[in-house]
C-alpha cells in the first residue's frame, strides 16, 4: 500500500518567519513550495503520489483569490487520507511592523491607502479561521531566525535529517581560495614533503607521505588543538540551525600538506560524526603517480 502523504500547511501574519520555516523543512528532507494557490493542492498531492510522502506549502494572504477556500480544501484532503498539518506562524504587532520597517518590503495587503498597522489588521482577520484550525501555533516575537529553524526541526525532522552536514576539504593556495569555507586552516607552516625526494611526487592519501607530515611535531602541536577546538565549534554550529558546514584546510599545491591533515582530522571527526565527508578540490592538478 502507497503510504499516506504528509502535509504541512505553514500560514500565519507576513512576516512572521514563514520562509524561514519553509527553509527548515526542506533542509529536513520535505519536498516544498511557496505561494501555492491552496486550491492547486489536492492536484499537487496527487501527482506526487508516494514519491513524495511529506509536503510542505506555504499559503498565505498574497493568494487573496483563494485563502478563504483554504479550510474547505483541508477538509477534502483530510477526508481522502491525508495527514494534515496547520503550522501558523505569528508574532505581535509591534515585531511586525518593526520587521517591515527595517527590511523596507511592502506588506502585501499594504495598498496606497492602507499602512502595515492597518494591513497587519486585515490579515489577522482574514486568517482566524486558519488560525483556530493550527495544530502548532509559533509566536515568534522573541525568536532569532536560528530559534525557529530549531524549533520547526525538532518538531518536523526525523532524527538523521537534524545531524549537520560537515565537510571537510583540501585545496591549494596557488590554484585559488576557496569562497565557501565555513572555518579555513592555512597549515603552509608545516614542513612540506615537496622538498623531499622520495616524496616529492606522491600525495597526502599516499602513506609514506601521511606518514611523513603527520609525524611533524609542528603537525602534532596543530592538530591537539584544531580537533578539539573544532568539536567545540561543531555542536554550536548546529545548535544555531546551520545545516551545512565547510571545514578547509589550505597548503601551497593542495597536495601533500593540506591532504594528509584533512584526511586526518576527517578520521578523528568521524568519531562524534560519521557522516564528515572529505573532499580534495585540487585532486585534478596532481600529477600521475
Amino acid at each position: 500500500m502507497p503510504e499516506s502523504p504528509d502535509i504541512i500547511l505553514i500560514t500565519g501574519l507576513s512576516g512572521s518567519g514563514k520562509t524561514t520555516a519553509l527553509h527548515a523543512l526542506e533542509d529536513a528532507g520535505w519536498f516544498c513550495m511557496d505561494n501555492l494557490p491552496v486550491v492547486l493542492l489536492p492536484k499537487v498531492v496527487e501527482l506526487a503520489g508516494s514519491a513524495r510522502p511529506r509536503i510542505a506549502v506555504v499559503v498565505d494572504v498574497r493568494d487573496t483569490q483563494f485563502i478563504t477556500q483554504a479550510p474547505g480544501v483541508l477538509d477534502q484532503l483530510e477526508a481522502s487520507g491525508v495527514h494534515v498539518h496547520v503550522l501558523f506562524l505569528d508574532a505581535d504587532d509591534e515585531s511586525l511592523i518593526t520587521r517591515f520597517s527595517e527590511t523596507r518590503r511592502r506588506h502585501p495587503l499594504a495598498t496606497a491607502g492602507i499602512g502595515v498597522a492597518e494591513a497587519v489588521a486585515l490579515e489577522r482577520r482574514t486568517l482566524d479561521e486558519l488560525h483556530h484550525r493550527a495544530t502548532l501555533l509559533i509566536n515568534t516575537s522573541r525568536c532569532t531566525v536560528h530559534d525557529l529553524k530549531r524549533q520547526i526541526q525538532e518538531r518536523f525532522a526525523d532524527e538523521g535529517s537534524r545531524t549537520m552536514d560537515i565537510h571537510v576539504v583540501s585545496f591549494g593556495f596557488r590554484h585559488g581560495q576557496l569562497p565557501e569555507a565555513d572555518l579555513l586552516f592555512d597549515v603552509r607552516f608545516l614542513p612540506n614533503p615537496f622538498f623531499i625526494p622520495e616524496l616529492k611526487d606522491t600525495n597526502g592519501l599516499d602513506p609514506a607521505c601521511s606518514a611523513f607530515v603527520l609525524a611533524q611535531p609542528q603537525t602534532n602541536g596543530f592538530l591537539e588543538r584544531v580537533i578539539p577546538l573544532l568539536n567545540f565549534i561543531i555542536p554550536l554550529q548546529q545548535n544555531e540551525g546551520k545545516a551545512y558546514l565547510t571545514i578547509a584546510f589550505g597548503c601551497t599545491g593542495g597536495r601533500h600538506r593540506s591532504v594528509a591533515v584533512a584526511e586526518d582530522v576527517a578520521r578523528a571527526l568521524r568519531q562524534s560524526n560519521p557522516t564528515v565527508t572529505v573532499t580534495h578540490r585540487d585532486r585534478p592538478h596532481w600529477p600521475a603517480v
